[in-house]
């Protein structure tokens, strides 16, 4: 079964920003951002993805990733 996944961390670290500055700009906690960042999320709201593509600069596509095999990440 594939899995998608997200590349949080190649844009951010593109865009020198932190996990903390990236955060508080998208208005979301620290915690809640690195659970994101790491793949540790099933779902991600709509609302969140604008917000860190619009600090980004990027497109969901950007970040967002699918792995038919289900193996990566």
């Amino acid at each position: 079964m594939g899995k998608i996944y997200l590349e949080l961390d190649v844009m951010m670290a593109r865009r020198h920003i932190s996990l903390n500055d990236l955060a508080a700009q998208v208005g979301i906690t620290n915690v809640n951002m690195s659970k994101i960042k790491n793949n540790k999320v099933n779902a991600i709201r709509f609302s969140t993805l604008e917000g860190i593509c619009k600090v980004l600069d990027c497109e969901p596509g950007d970040i967002l990733k699918y792995d038919p095999e289900g193996i990566n990440q």
